[in-house]
């Protein structure tokens, strides 16, 4: 697929199929993926893999989260049920897991060129016929979660990526052009 077409044509999908993303496919895509600029080449990610029935541990520490902050026992039970469902009809979970460095300069370097890996996985993968998404929710930062993805302390997950067949792809949403927002000096 030509590149510019691709580019324009991803979408972030919400709603996958049930059927299973075979690993070996989804390491060979982030195999390619970390072919990303990265300045001073400390390549500081790494990827962990939740699918099949470890999907449970995760929808379970979603539910208990949304039911603690609910103050209403019935609606808390109501929600919580809805999240749980809502994990467990994704797929595959791949939580990209960032080495925090303590020289502000670097970490910045190394989350911008973790952000490339992530979009080039993103577009390898549509052009698969793979959906995902790239989610930053509250719950990266639970302990329960970090745990179920066996990040250590100075360590972060910067994304958890959804992803899975298409169930649902939805509409493009309107871009800003950048020639609307350029400036040039001379």
């Amino acid at each position: 697929m030509e590149l510019t077409k691709l580019i324009k044509e991803r979408r972030s999908v919400h709603q996958f199929d049930y059927k299973s993303v075979p690993l070996e496919v989804v390491s060979e895509l982030l195999d390619t993926a970390v072919w990303v600029p990265n300045h001073r080449m400390t390549q500081p990610w790494r990827f962990v893999i939740i699918q099949g029935e470890g999907r449970q541990k995760l929808a379970d520490i979603v539910r208990k989260f949304r039911e603690a902050n609910e103050p209403d026992p019935v609606k808390a039970k109501e929600i919580g049920q809805k999240l749980f469902d809502k994990f467990m009809s994704v797929p595959m979970f791949i939580a990209v897991v960032l080495q925090v460095n303590a020289n502000p300069a670097i970490a910045e370097e190394d989350y911008a060129s973790a952000s490339c890996v992530i979009h080039n996985f993103s577009l390898l993968a549509w052009e698969q016929g793979i959906g995902m998404v790239w989610e930053t929710y509250p719950l990266l930062r639970l302990d329960a979660f970090r745990e179920a993805f066996g990040v250590k302390p100075d360590e972060r997950i910067i994304a958890s990526m959804h992803v899975g067949y298409p169930g649902k792809i939805p509409p493009a949403q309107q871009r800003i052009p950048a020639s609307e927002r350029l400036t040039v000096l001379e």
